[in-house]
């Protein structure tokens, strides 16, 4: 008899069928989030057209929807653990179901803006009690190991799905199916949201309204910031003056909460050792990675031709090796292997494949197997292997209001790892590029400064994931001296108590 055929023997069939559920519900809620990211920046041109939005307000299409998402994070996940986690999870699908059906309904650019904000609300919502929900359902280390392997790949494919489904919907429907198209998802969702068993809310005392306040004001100018600096640059007055604000907020946010009797985010959070390792080696992922699949986008178009839809497409390649890595990998080992062995082996992977690119120049044939391929499936890997145990590693050992507070961090280290990466390194090749320029002259000189540009951040991109593998090993290498029962599974010990 197999391992998963002495699973099967030993779990009841009703909680079979919730995990089933549960993991389908919550890998739908995933993929919408994720989605949304990228799914309307390929839509977006057609809908600048159809609605007449200028170009300085175009923007507003992006910024809306990761500003109150990434803003309201923290209070989401206060909310998840006061009201229940499942009760929180389908208020986030419905309200995300129906400020998509707004947006997709818009007639004119505010009520698409308002519509993309009402999205970032909802899933702001969704994202901790999800994960939250999946942390309380799975807790036999296998099941575990695979249901967090399904929910990073879904989390992994997402960006690439988005782009690809963007781009076919916008050539072959409309650009409005781009919102539309998260209705059918949501529904799913909570369809199978009825099958997951009510959870116990931790309920008890007011919101931390200051902290709250503080958070949304110190992570919505933090991410504004990121997403300006990408048109502006670093050196712009605004760009620093959001940076400051928001380092200010942050710094009141945490000095207001070491005094709060339930604080928004208990600090304990984030200072125990494992945990901030799958944090930090989540954030520096992300920064990397997203650069990455921007500038994957911008060389198959603009260097090698491809069509909107052959360079999303191209990306599947990277999706498939995230699905690959999570499931096939992460999800098979979780349990049996510490967190760091497959952590900091993920974060070189991706590295290596990041470095693979910057090898690419003008002249180099033969590009999409010889470059493209092995690179976005290492990429594509490593992110797979990174997701699973960090995700897992964030929310172990937490029990009531704690368990939506810690995903909501970890969604919260994603967003602003997303929005630093994409600002960071499209300023790093914007440089680098009109460096190579003011030094060249000829007809090639422009395609020749756009490829120095793309590999000139693609080698920051390699640098980051090193960084973030010597990180990684510094603080999740060590072998913990005590754990508890729950969150032996994934070798972390429990907090201290607060």
């Amino acid at each position: 008899m197999t391992a998963a055929d002495t699973e099967r023997a030993t779990v009841p069939p009703a909680e079979r069928i919730t995990h089933r559920w549960t993991l389908l519900a919550v890998s739908a809620a995933q993929l919408l989030v994720v989605l949304d990211g990228t799914i309307v920046n390929i839509a977006l041109p057609s809908a600048q057209s159809a609605l007449d939005m200028s170009d300085a307000s175009r923007q507003w299409a992006i910024t809306a929807y990761a500003l109150a998402f990434g803003g309201l994070l923290l209070i989401g996940g206060r909310i998840s653990g006061a009201l229940g986690h499942r009760r929180t999870f389908v208020v986030g699908l419905a309200g995300f179901a129906a400020a998509s059906a707004l947006g997709g309904a818009a007639v004119n650019p505010g009520m698409l803006f308002g519509a993309r904000a009402l999205q970032g609300v909802f899933a702001a919502l969704l994202a901790p009690a999800g994960l939250s929900l999946l942390t309380i359902t799975f807790t036999e280390p296998r099941a575990r190991g695979r249901a967090f392997g399904v929910f990073a790949a879904v989390g992994a494919a997402g960006s690439a799905v988005g782009l690809v489904a963007g781009g076919l919907l916008t050539e072959y429907a409309s650009w409005r199916w781009c919102l539309y198209v998260n209705v059918p998802l949501a529904l799913l969702a909570v369809v199978g949201a009825t099958f997951v068993p009510r959870d116990r809310a931790a309920g008890g005392g007011r919101l931390d309204v200051p902290g709250a306040l503080l958070s949304a004001g110190g992570f919505a100018a933090v991410v504004y910031a990121f997403n300006e600096a990408e048109p502006r640059g670093w050196g712009s007055g605004r760009v620093l003056a959001l940076l400051a604000v928001g380092v200010v907020l942050l710094g009141a946010f945490v000095a207001v909460e070491l005094r709060a009797p339930r604080p928004l985010l208990p600090l304990g959070i984030l200072v125990h050792r494992a945990r901030a390792g799958a944090f930090l080696a989540i954030t520096l992922l992300f920064v990397a990675m997203f650069g990455f699949y921007l500038f994957m986008s911008y060389y198959t178009q603009t260097v090698l031709g491809y069509s909107p839809v052959e360079a999303g497409l191209t990306l599947i390649v990277n999706a498939l090796a995230a699905l690959v890595g999570a499931t096939f990998i992460a999800g098979k080992l979780h349990g049996r292997a510490r967190p760091v062995a497959l952590v900091v082996p993920g974060l070189l992977a991706a590295a290596a494949g990041m470095f693979l690119l910057t090898r690419l120049t003008p002249d180099s044939g033969h590009v999409f197997w010889l470059y493209l391929v092995p690179a976005l499936t290492l990429t594509g890997l490593g992110l797979g292997c990174v997701l699973p145990p960090t995700a897992s590693l964030a929310t172990a050992g937490m029990r009531g209001h704690d368990i939506g507070a810690a995903s909501a961090a970890y969604n919260a280290s994603q967003q602003l790892g997303a929005a630093l990466g994409t600002a960071l390194l499209n300023t790093v090749a914007s440089s680098a590029a009109g460096a190579y320029l003011a030094d060249h002259r000829g007809a090639t000189a422009t395609a020749a400064a756009s490829v120095h540009g793309y590999t000139s951040a693609l080698l920051v991109g390699f640098g980051i994931l090193a960084g973030a593998a010597c990180v990684a090993w510094a603080l999740l290498g060590a072998r913990p001296h005590a754990a508890s029962a729950s969150s032996h599974q994934t070798n972390l010990p429990s907090p201290p108590g607060r």
